[in-house]
């Protein structure tokens, strides 16, 4: 059985992916930091439905901590898909952001991709099989007022997926970006209107969880082996 880690798995989106994977028949590592109750429910849900899954707590911004977590995870098998879905907003224009709003925007972004991504690498290259995918978003793509923080950090894990596949693609690793648009969740639905989606989106409407993790699955499967370094948009129409 394949092992699947889900940065952020408690999420909406990030529950939804872990679902799906789950459904696929792989071993569904859920992680969270804040969420921590929150993953562990959702692994007792999958476990309930007959799928194999466990919870992993880590505060990704902590690139030592986060390293002790990966290797305690490969005591148990290299994990072959890596799912890097978690990240964080500060929404506020540039004028008035703060470092630590700057960093730790970016942090939990681009040094969890990196706090995680790395020590697995080469255990994953050794298997000649793997699927790396990351969350972006279409704020990498068109820009968003009060997220210069979250567009950059969004913008730099496209780019670190384009290079890194150029890295590892001969090794059967894929490496690819998924870009989504707006996504109804509780928290989308309290802050826009379904007729501010309507007018912002040729699609006339949000996207949902479930369509996110269906393109993440496809691209976490066999079926997706020759595409890599892409950044897959699920926007409809926005960009």
């Amino acid at each position: 059985m394949k092992r699947a880690l889900v940065t952020g798995g408690a999420s909406p989106i990030g529950a939804a992916i872990c679902r799906k994977l789950a459904s696929d028949g792989l071993h569904v590592i859920v992680h969270a930091h804040a969420s921590r109750t929150r993953a562990e429910a959702l692994v007792a849900e999958l476990q309930a439905q007959g799928a194999s899954a466990e919870a992993l707590g880590c505060d990704l911004s902590d690139i030592a901590a986060t390293g002790s977590a990966m290797q305690s995870l490969l005591a148990d098998g290299v994990p072959q898909v890596v799912v890097h879905n978690a990240g964080t907003h500060d929404d506020v224009t540039m004028a008035g952001m703060s470092a630590s709003q700057w960093r730790d925007v970016l942090s939990v972004s681009l040094d969890g991709f990196y706090a995680v991504v790395q020590p697995l690498l080469l255990p994953m290259t050794r298997t000649r099989w793997g699927r790396i995918v990351v969350l972006s978003s279409v704020a990498a793509q068109l820009g968003n007022r009060g997220q210069v923080n979250y567009a950059a950090a969004k913008a730099g894990l496209e780019g670190a997926a384009r290079s890194l596949s150029r890295e590892v693609a001969s090794r059967g690793i894929t490496v690819n970006a998924v870009a989504p648009g707006i996504i109804a969740s509780p928290a989308t639905d309290t802050i826009i209107s379904a007729e501010q989606i309507a007018g912002m989106v040729p699609a006339r409407r949000a996207g949902q969880p479930d369509e996110v993790a269906d393109l993440v699955a496809f691209l976490a499967s066999e079926r997706s082996a020759y595409i890599t370094g892409q950044t897959i948009g699920i926007n409809g129409g926005m960009a």
